[in-house]
């Protein structure tokens, strides 16, 4: 888990460097795989040749009855690049090359000189004074790699007790092929993932474009800064959809704010109109029963269409002392003689519209009071935000219902109170406003220290920046 964590978090989150890291590592593994049959093909080729080398030289001196004495050679005499030792060359220490001597043995044997004893190991030039007088007197030509092992193969043949030694030199030729690899696997890395660099610059640059323009429509619902039609013909086509469809949605807000300020109008008149002639209602009671169902009507009116002005507020955010406006809001109530009380209170001040929060305020401060029978506020600065909270001691809300709470025109259970009105609109217009905000509105039980629920808390939190 460990490890599936690191490597998530090591991994990129834009399209475009999650597609390059992509390629670079599917290129990486087919290089590498290339690169290593090509050079274990290369390997196997430089073997061979050395070894069949070797097999011609050991075959030639051991058809030579008596090769003239070579003067140099530190034991033993040799003819030409073979020399003649009384024991085995192979020092102490030296690993020998079993497939190569497999091979070698073959290739002898085909020649019908089967070997009594057969050795073949590699050897540092420096280390063996034969090569270096050989290739002292053989300076390399120019631009010629100078040899830094020599391969020794050494038999003794059927029947004597002397050694046939041939040395080949190893030439640089691994070094070179290392090199080579490297150098194409640079290339084709600059070509490749330089060509599909610019054309995912072609493709991400307006979708990062788009992404922007859908971020602050979803803030503004302002039509003002539509994009240009651009890129390759399938985000073009995205792009042109997209602006058809946010002059759609504007035209519908549009007509919905028309819509809601005439029902607002037509309904309220009437409503204040009725409000007036209750009043010649000589029974009291029934005068007041009549009041109070009017009085939710407009409340109800009220609340749906602060609901659906949320989403497109026309003043703007100011930077406001949060605390200062919750200390104000709960003085309404106590001045009214709600048991509202102020708990811990930091200093917090952030951009916000003061008159919506100040209503998410009082519904959330009303809910608690209707349902639980008081409130109690607080304020915190909380991972980068501010977090209101506002707890109650009343019986709290199911577990399974919580989310349904937020809903709109969702109500407690008869449990909670039912006679408390409203059409269950507070919450989901509090969430409404958090939302507007950038910000979260959570409901929560709260346990008392037998774990039973001992009341609710609704947390507002509201992004500081």
């Amino acid at each position: 888990m460990k490890l599936v964590g690191t490597i998530s978090w090591l991994w990129p989150r834009s399209l475009r460097r999650q597609v390059l890291l992509a390629i670079a590592l599917a290129l990486f593994l087919a290089q590498g795989i290339g690169a290593l049959l090509l050079y274990r093909a290369q390997h196997e080729r430089l073997e061979g040749a050395l070894v069949h080398s070797a097999a011609f030289r050991l075959a030639t001196a051991a058809r030579d009855d008596e090769p003239p004495p070579f003067a140099d050679a530190p034991r033993g005499r040799r003819r030409g690049p073979v020399e003649r030792l009384d024991a085995s060359p192979l020092r102490p220490g030296e690993a020998r090359r079993l497939e190569d001597e497999v091979e070698l043995r073959e290739a002898l044997a085909e020649q019908d000189l089967p070997p009594q004893d057969l050795v073949v190991f590699r050897r540092p030039i420096t280390q063996d004074p034969p090569a270096l007088q050989r290739l002292s007197r053989r300076p390399p030509r120019h631009g010629e790699a100078r040899p830094d092992d020599v391969l020794i193969a050494a038999m003794r043949p059927q029947g004597s007790d002397q050694w046939l030694v041939a040395r080949v030199f190893v030439p640089p030729a691994e070094r070179l092929l290392l090199t080579t690899l490297l150098g194409q696997t640079l290339f084709i890395y600059t070509v490749l993932v330089g060509a599909m660099w610019l054309l995912l610059r072609r493709i991400t640059r307006p979708v990062a474009a788009l992404t922007a323009r859908l971020e602050r429509f979803a803030e503004t619902r302002d039509r003002d800064g539509q994009l240009t039609a651009e890129g390759p013909d399938d985000i073009a086509r995205l792009i042109t959809a997209h602006n058809a469809m946010e002059d759609r949605i504007t035209n519908l807000l549009d007509e919905k704010d028309v819509m809601l300020g005439a029902i607002g109008h037509d309904l309220k008149t009437p409503l204040a109109a009725l409000r007036v002639r209750i009043e010649s209602v000589e029974d009291e009671g029934e005068r007041t029963r009549m009041a109070t169902t009017i009085e939710d009507i407009t409340r109800t009116l009220d609340d749906i269409l602060s609901l659906a002005r949320v989403g497109r507020p026309s003043d703007p955010q100011e930077r406001t002392e949060l605390s200062a406006l919750v200390l104000s809001v709960v003085e309404e109530y106590e001045d009214m003689g709600q048991p509202v009380e102020v708990g811990d209170v930091a200093r917090v001040a952030l951009p916000m519209r003061a008159t919506w929060i100040r209503r998410a305020l009082r519904n959330l401060i009303g809910n608690a009071l209707r349902y639980g029978g008081n409130a109690t506020v607080s304020i915190a600065r909380e991972d980068g935000r501010a977090v209101v909270r506002i707890v109650d001691t009343g019986p709290g809300i199911a577990e399974d219902q919580i989310a349904r709470m937020l809903e709109p025109f969702t109500r407690g259970e008869p449990s909670r109170n039912s006679e408390t009105g409203g059409a269950g609109l507070g919450l989901t217009l509090a969430r409404a406003i958090a939302e507007q905000h950038g910000g979260t509105l959570v409901l929560a039980n709260r346990r008392g220290a037998d774990g039973e629920v001992a009341g609710l808390e609704a947390i507002l939190g509201l992004p500081l920046g």
